[in-house]
């Protein structure tokens, strides 16, 4: 049997399955009963690593196991397979959240605590700096960093970047909204996101900017993250942002969008102007 190696990749991320063990599920969905000799030739999988690979995905649901001499095996129907996987992906999810929890307020973190904040002693100013590849990753320290905020938070973004800040940030603003963090949003206001600058302006100050093109995001007058292209002109897997956390050069910013801010049209005013 002949299956393609980009397949055997994808049902190994997606099933967390070995090499051995997508060989001989797919030997097995191919045939749909069948030996374990049959399944190591099929499967071009060692004699001697057949068993122990359909014990494991009999363990996993993905088989069952039918008495007799020789033993044979039936293939689970890959639907009930993925709602299996799914049920076994959750529930150790749930142990390992549970796991992470319970870190809270103990001595294991407390010491992480302690190593970090001896070892930050030790960093230059200038090396508190990255370049972040992939807009899933952008968002994700993005969003840390705006969890961290006890001041301000300034964001100058696109319009389809209103809607994506809003759609993975909306909780932790709304959060830092109610501990009185100054959060002013600056994007070009259209069709496509008045609704959700309404949503923002109930918790935040949100304004109109046509003029000035930029992406990115101030916390607190000391760190910064800005992406250095267009959104329309490059794939999210291929964005990058910069983060730095100097207060010289994040001051220096916050500045200049205060400046700017003043001359911005109002969010609402904004609005009411679309047709």
């Amino acid at each position: 049997m002949i299956v393609k190696e980009d397949f055997l990749s994808k049902l190994r991320q997606l099933f967390n399955l070995n090499l051995y063990e997508v060989k001989i599920w797919t030997a097995l969905l191919s045939r749909g009963i069948s030996t374990a000799g049959e399944l190591s030739e099929i499967g071009d999988v060692p004699r001697s690593r057949t068993y122990d690979v359909l014990e494991s995905l009999e363990k996993k649901g993905f088989i069952i196991t039918k008495l007799g001499k020789p033993l044979n095996y039936i293939a689970v129907e890959p639907g009930e397979v993925v709602e299996r996987s799914k049920k076994i992906v959750n529930k150790h999810a749930k142990v390992q959240v549970k796991k992470l929890d319970s870190l809270k307020g103990s001595e294991l973190l407390t010491e992480l605590e302690t190593l970090f904040t001896q070892g930050i002693e030790f960093v230059e100013p200038s090396d508190l700096s990255g370049a972040l590849k992939g807009r899933h990753n952008m968002y994700t320290h993005m969003e840390s960093m705006i969890k961290n905020a006890k001041k301000s938070v300034y964001i100058m973004t696109s319009s389809k970047g209103l809607v994506r800040k809003v759609d993975s940030m909306k909780p932790a603003l709304q959060a830092l909204a109610k501990k009185g963090v100054d959060i002013r949003i600056a994007a070009p206001l259209d069709k496509e996101s008045k609704s959700i600058a309404r949503d923002l302006m109930e918790f935040s100050k949100v304004k109109s900017v046509d003029k000035i093109k930029a992406r990115f995001c101030i916390v607190d007058n000391k760190e910064l993250m800005f992406m250095i292209m267009d959104d329309n002109d490059v794939h999210p897997t291929y964005d990058v942002g910069i983060w730095v956390n100097t207060p010289y050069f994040a001051g220096a910013l916050s500045n200049m969008f205060s400046m700017a801010w003043k001359n911005m049209k109002d969010g609402s005013v904004a609005i009411k102007s679309l047709k």
